[in-house]
């Protein structure tokens, strides 16, 4: 499918991008002269994942590659940084001084990063400023076709029952400590009773493999991840983490439908510049992904994806940060989170 831009979009674009003004941008920094975009982009545009190939956030990088190379005159290039759920990605971006160098980052990543540790080396709110956010989702709490001790089928409470029978036989895995799907499944053991073990994995895809493997008894996954492998016979949904049934898996009850109280969580994902980055060219650099995020054949591949797309400006990323960052800290400090 293609993600061009058309070019009278992109001349329309480029006008008002010489007459808009950093008020878009709610992250502090230094006022920059009116010629600071003068020569900008001088070489390649960098997106930093802090997640392997193949994975969600890596996906929705690569799916803007190419129309924001095309808006902006340059190469970009999608660059995996993997580790630390994302956040060595995230201290690289912040510390980037090369002003061509953005991210792509998750929830906890622009949020909880230094509530659960107080030795990661970036402060979300202070280092990095929001560009825009991209999609959101819920998750799906996912399980092996065929496990011992536990009924077949899609029936959560009965689940639940073994999971709770099983005790901390059971494990579950994340793509790392205070993730959504870290943090979402103790808030469901908090909720249900439930007492698996944390094993953290490099991404969704490791954790979608060790529960096929047998590693694993139950994970929250992406939606899109969870049903193509439910869709080839190799996993089961058991619920989402919504309030009620999503559009990402119309077909999936929420948990809250089997009984779980006070449980819904989204993930998201959002691009973010280091905040020493001129305002001009962070206001030209969000502009132009709010532009291929709206675009109805971007919106198509973030949904194939697993993704309600947003696009918002950054400001409405600003905003979801701060909230999201209370609602977490919150979960965090009543399960006493920590990093491993």
């Amino acid at each position: 499918m293609s993600t061009d831009i058309p070019m009278a979009r992109r001349s329309m674009l480029a006008l008002a991008l010489a007459a808009t003004s950093s008020t878009l941008l709610t992250a502090p920094a230094a006022a920059a002269p009116a010629n600071a975009t003068a020569g900008w982009p001088s070489k390649p545009l960098r997106i930093i994942v802090g997640f392997p190939g193949g994975s969600s956030p890596d996906l929705t990088a690569r799916t803007f590659s190419e129309p924001l190379s095309q808006m902006i005159g340059q190469p970009v290039i999608v660059e995996n940084k993997v580790g630390a759920g994302g956040n060595i990605a995230a201290d690289y971006v912040a510390k980037a001084k090369d002003d061509h160098t953005i991210g792509l980052f998750i929830n906890g990543n622009l949020t909880i990063a230094n509530l659960i540790n107080s030795r990661v080396p970036y402060n979300p709110q202070r280092d990095l400023a929001p560009l825009t956010l991209v999609g959101v989702s819920p998750l799906v709490l996912t399980a092996p076709v065929h496990l011992p001790d536990a009924p077949d089928g899609k029936d959560a409470r009965a689940f639940l029952a073994a999971a709770r029978k099983a005790g901390d036989k059971w494990s579950y895995g994340t793509p790392g400590v205070g993730t959504v799907g870290h943090i979402g499944t103790e808030l469901l053991k908090a909720r249900t009773g439930i007492a698996p073990v944390h094993v953290p994995y490099p991404g969704y895809p490791q954790v979608a493999q060790a529960m096929m493997g047998g590693q694993l008894q139950m994970a929250l996954l992406p939606p899109a991840l969870a049903q193509a492998q439910e869709k080839a016979g190799k996993l089961r949904l058991i619920g989402v983490t919504a309030a009620g049934r999503s559009t990402l898996a119309p077909d999936v009850p929420s948990l809250a439908e089997a009984g779980v109280p006070d449980l819904n969580l989204e993930m998201w994902n959002a691009f973010a510049a280091p905040v020493g980055m001129p305002a001009n060219i962070r206001t030209r650099l969000s502009a132009a992904l709010i532009e291929i995020a709206r675009s109805p054949e971007v919106r198509a591949r973030l949904f194939q994806q697993g993704w309600q797309a947003v696009g918002s400006s950054p400001e409405g990323l600003a905003n979801r940060i701060k909230a999201d960052t209370a609602t977490m800290g919150r979960i965090i400090k009543d399960q006493d989170i920590r990093a491993e």
